[in-house]
């Protein structure tokens, strides 16, 4: 196994995971009314949402000079109850693409205000 370059200063943990934003009002409501997130501070630029062990940071890449682009990949929210968070959503008009219990966890697939890949989960076996 090679040696890791970061001896002295390894990484300790993510802090936050940034989620691409077309429309950051849109996104914002989204997160905060829909999802019922909170951040510290919704009025920011760039809010950072928090999520337990990690945040979310709503970022709008045109902003930077960047092309916007929807994560593909799952970010995983972790609900009490799958089944029950699906439907609440679902009330709200929230479209899901899917679900999947593995035999551990149970998921439901959706995506935000921006197109971006989200699931509800929960671990339910060691």
């Amino acid at each position: 196994m090679q040696q890791s370059v970061l001896m002295e200063n390894p990484v300790e943990r993510a802090d936050f995971v940034s989620v691409p934003v077309r429309d950051m009002e849109r996104a914002k409501s989204f997160y905060r009314d829909i999802l019922g997130m909170h951040s510290p501070d919704w009025g920011a630029g760039f809010p950072e949402i928090e999520a337990g062990n990690v945040s979310l940071y709503l970022v709008d890449p045109a902003a930077m000079g960047l092309e916007f682009a929807p994560h593909v990949a799952h970010i995983a929210l972790r609900v009490a109850d799958v089944a029950a968070a699906r439907r609440e959503l679902e009330d709200c008009g929230v479209s899901f693409t899917g679900e999947h219990d593995s035999g551990v966890c149970k998921m439901a697939f959706f995506t935000d205000s921006e197109g971006n890949s989200l699931m509800l989960h929960r671990r339910y076996a060691p």
